[in-house]
């Protein structure tokens, strides 16, 4: 039995020797500024969400997630948890409450309730598309795209490379109430290298997953992904950081097979990687769960498939 059964994903938490450089690259990536203090910066995207991206300033490093939960019961329960801190008050933009905890590699787990909301930031307008059933939705019109930045909507999901892979899916299943969508094999079946986790929202949908965890050598952050508008944007997005020529490309454009996504990944100025993504399997409690090998699984429908320095990337 779960602890409690987390609402959604809330933010990441990051540490970064230069704010301005993080602003300018997260600006560049589709966010926007929700606050700012001498020591953190707070980002949001286009949904009512006070920040979905937090940097605290000093050396490069990989802090933790922090999830919704709930209600104030939820924080009650979570702070039973063993090593878990006391309900707080949160100190930062936003306001709050939460419980801090540690996953078993060491990583920061916030579980928050009560932060505040901001209006919503109105996404450009898109245009119908001429396709499928109906060839004529923009008749007479020319498809005009908007240029600049991809618009970041909202936090979607968090990868951790870890040694301690079935511990640390087990413990954020009995914590955070995660169920599996898909388990991911080699070899044998027993040999579980990957796990895709998802919301227990009951009847409701979410995403495919909120949390990947990958069995590797190194220990640290994969990835941390943010879904946009549409497939135009995140298109759009890919032309806007490319031509600036000093952020390295990490993997896409493509559409995975596991969460069907269209994805395109990119590094921050420290290595962090940071996804674009749109379109993802919505899945409920019906859905049930899945085992799958990782031929099969790890790979995408359409575009390349993801290169060594991607798989192997880890920022501690």
């Amino acid at each position: 039995m779960a602890l409690i059964k987390a609402k959604d994903m809330a933010y990441g938490r990051l540490r970064s020797p230069d704010l301005d450089v993080m602003e300018e690259f997260l600006t560049r990536f589709g966010m926007t500024r929700a606050a700012r203090t001498p020591s953190a910066l707070y980002m949001r995207g286009t949904d009512p969400a006070h920040h979905l991206h937090v940097t605290e300033k000093g050396d490069p490093k990989f802090l933790g997630f922090a999830y919704y939960a709930e209600s104030e019961d939820d924080l009650a329960r979570v702070a039973k948890a063993p090593g878990a801190s006391a309900i707080e008050t949160i100190d930062e933009p936003g306001g709050g409450r939460r419980v801090r905890l540690t996953d078993p590699n060491g990583y920061q787990v916030e579980v928050v309730h009560g932060i505040a909301t901001l209006e919503p930031i109105p996404l450009k307008p898109r245009q119908k598309l001429n396709s499928g059933e109906e060839p004529l939705a923009r008749a007479g019109e020319l498809m005009r795209l908007p240029k600049g930045p991809s618009q970041v909507k909202r936090i979607g999901h968090g990868v951790l490379n870890t040694p301690k892979f079935a511990e640390t899916v087990a413990w954020f299943r009995e914590t955070l109430g995660f169920i599996c969508s898909d388990d991911v094999y080699a070899g044998d079946k027993s040999n579980l290298i990957g796990s895709f986790n998802r919301l227990d929202r009951g009847d409701d949908y979410v995403d495919h997953h909120v949390f990947f965890c990958l069995a590797h050598e190194k220990t640290g952050l994969n990835h941390i992904s943010f879904e946009v508008q549409d497939i135009d944007d995140v298109a759009m997005g890919h032309n806007y950081l490319k031509q600036f020529g000093s952020y390295e490309h990490m993997w896409g454009i493509g559409r995975h097979l596991l969460g069907s996504q269209v994805y395109d990944y990119w590094a921050d100025p420290w290595g962090r990687v940071h996804e674009h993504w749109a379109d993802s399997d919505r899945l409920n409690i019906k859905n049930g769960s899945h085992l799958l090998p990782a031929e099969e699984a790890l790979v995408s429908q359409w575009g390349e498939g993801p290169p060594e320095k991607f798989i192997i990337h880890a920022s501690p």
